[in-house]
C-alpha cells in the first residue's frame, strides 16, 4: 500500500511518494471481500431467483440480497484507493502497463479458459451430450459468451485509463475528495453524507432508465447499465481518499469512523430491512412484474445506495478497529486472494453440478460447496503462483 505526505500543497511542492507499505486493515478487508464473492456464488443456486438446484433456503436469499448490493461497488472503492499514488509514483504509462498485466491479461486468459469451463457445467444440464470442445467453440464464435465475475477486470481497467487521463489534465483534480477525507477523520458522517448523495445521484437515474436487469454485452465484455456509474463513483471516491494522507483521513485507524461501528450497523440494517419490504410489495401487491413503476425503482435505489455505502463503512470500521488484533486467517490468504477470485468460478459451478442430484438440504449443499470452493481455489492459486512470473499477475 502507499502513503503520501499529508501536506495539501500544490503538486510541484509536494513530497515525493514514499515506498509501498502494507495496510493490514485494508488487506484484510479486501481478502474478506473475496470470500464474500465465493460465498455469493456458493449459495446463489439455492435462492428464489438463482434457483438452479431443486433445493432452496430463504436464508440464502438474505445473503445474496446483501452481497449483491455492495460487494462489487466495494471492490471498486478499494481498488481506487491506490490509483492516484501509483500514477504519481510510476507515471501514467507505467501505471497502465502494470494494469495491463494485472487486469487485461487475466481477463483475456480467463475469458478463453476459466469462463467457458465454468459455464460448461451449466450447459451439460440442458445438453448432456455436448462435448467441451464443441461448447467452447460455439461460445467463442457464436455466443452467448458470458463473463461471469471477470467483467470486473475490464471495467476496472477502463476506470484506470480514465484516472490516468484525469491525472494528466490535473494531478489536483481529486483534492476536494481528499480534503473531505481529512475532515472525515473527526466527522466521518459528513464524508458518508457526501458519498451517499453522489452515489445516489449517479445510480438512481440509471436504475430508473435501464432497470436492474439490463446489461451491456459484447462478447465477454459485459456490465450492468444501471450500475456502471455507481461503480465509477465508488472508484473515484476511493481514488480521492488515496491522493495523499490516507492514514490521516477518514480511513485512519485512530479516526472516529473506527470507533462508531454501532452507528454504521444501524444505518446498514434499516435500509436492508426496507429493501425486503419493497421486495414483498413487488411480489405480493404488484404481481412481480418485469417492468416496475418508477416510484418503486426510485425507492429501492435509495435503500440500495444507503445500504451499500453504510455497509462499506461498517466493514471498513470493523477492520480499522481490529487492525492490530494479532494474526488472522485472512492474513494467510492475502497474497492469494486475487488468484482465488480469478479461478473460483468453475470450481463453484462444477461442485454445484456434482451435488445437483444429491437428496440433501440446501443448508448442507451450500456450506459444503463454499468450503470446498475456498479450499480448492486457494490450492489452485498456490500452485499457479509457483509458475515463474505468475506471481506478478496473480
Amino acid at each position: 500500500m502507499t502513503t503520501i505526505s499529508s501536506t495539501m500543497a500544490p503538486p510541484e511542492t509536494r513530497a515525493a511518494p514514499k515506498a509501498k507499505v502494507r495496510n493490514l486493515s485494508l488487506d484484510r478487508a479486501r481478502t474478506f471481500l473475496t470470500l464474500v464473492v465465493l460465498l455469493h456464488h456458493a449459495v446463489i443456486p439455492y435462492t428464489f431467483y438463482g434457483h438452479t438446484d431443486p433445493k432452496e433456503f430463504f436464508g440464502f436469499d438474505m445473503i445474496v440480497l446483501a452481497t449483491d448490493s455492495f460487494f462489487m461497488a466495494m471492490f471498486f472503492f478499494l481498488s481506487g484507493l491506490f490509483v492516484w499514488p501509483s500514477i504519481a509514483r510510476k507515471g501514467p504509462l507505467n501505471h497502465l502497463a502494470d494494469r495491463l498485466r494485472r487486469l487485461a491479461l487475466p481477463f483475456v486468459i480467463c475469458a478463453f479458459t476459466v469462463i467457458p469451463l465454468a459455464y460448461y457445467a451449466i450447459s451439460l444440464r440442458q445438453h448432456p451430450a455436448i462435448g467441451f470442445s464443441e461448447f467452447w467453440w460455439t461460445t467463442i464464435t457464436k455466443g452467448p459468451w458470458p463473463s461471469g465475475p471477470i467483467w470486473f477486470l475490464w471495467v476496472l481497467f477502463v476506470f484506470d485509463v480514465i484516472a490516468c487521463l484525469l491525472y494528466r489534465l490535473s494531478p489536483t483534480m481529486l483534492d476536494p475528495i481528499n480534503r473531505l477525507s481529512l475532515h472525515g477523520r473527526r466527522r466521518p458522517a459528513v464524508f458518508f453524507a457526501v458519498m451517499l448523495a453522489v452515489t445516489a445521484a449517479f445510480y438512481i437515474p440509471g436504475l430508473i432508465r435501464f432497470g436492474p436487469g439490463s446489461w451491456f454485452e459484447f462478447g465477454p465484455f459485459s456490465v450492468q447499465h444501471g450500475r456502471v456509474l455507481l461503480y465509477a463513483s465508488y472508484f473515484f471516491f476511493g481514488a480521492g481518499i488515496g491522493v495523499q494522507s490516507m492514514d490521516r483521513g477518514v480511513l485512519s485507524a485512530e479516526g472516529r469512523m473506527a470507533k462508531v461501528s454501532w452507528d454504521w450497523m444501524i444505518l446498514t440494517i434499516v435500509p436492508y430491512y426496507l429493501m425486503w419490504v419493497l421486495i414483498s410489495i413487488k411480489r405480493e401487491n404488484l404481481g412481480n412484474p418485469v417492468n416496475l413503476p418508477d416510484w418503486y425503482e426510485a425507492a429501492y435505489a435509495v435503500c440500495f445506495t444507503v445500504f451499500s455505502v453504510s455497509i462499506l463503512f461498517l466493514i471498513l470500521a470493523y477492520f480499522l478497529r481490529f487492525a492490530h488484533s494479532g494474526r488472522s486467517v485472512l492474513d494467510l490468504m492475502q497474497g492469494d486472494a486475487y488468484g482465488m477470485f480469478l479461478v473460483h468460478y468453475p470450481i463453484a459451478l462444477w461442485l454445484q453440478y456434482w451435488m445437483f442430484d444429491l437428496d440433501v438440504p440446501a443448508l448442507v449443499k451450500a456450506p459444503v460447496g463454499f468450503v470446498l470452493t475456498v479450499a480448492f481455489s486457494w490450492a489452485v492459486t498456490r500452485a499457479l503462483r509457483q509458475i515463474p512470473g505468475a506471481d506478478k499477475v496473480l
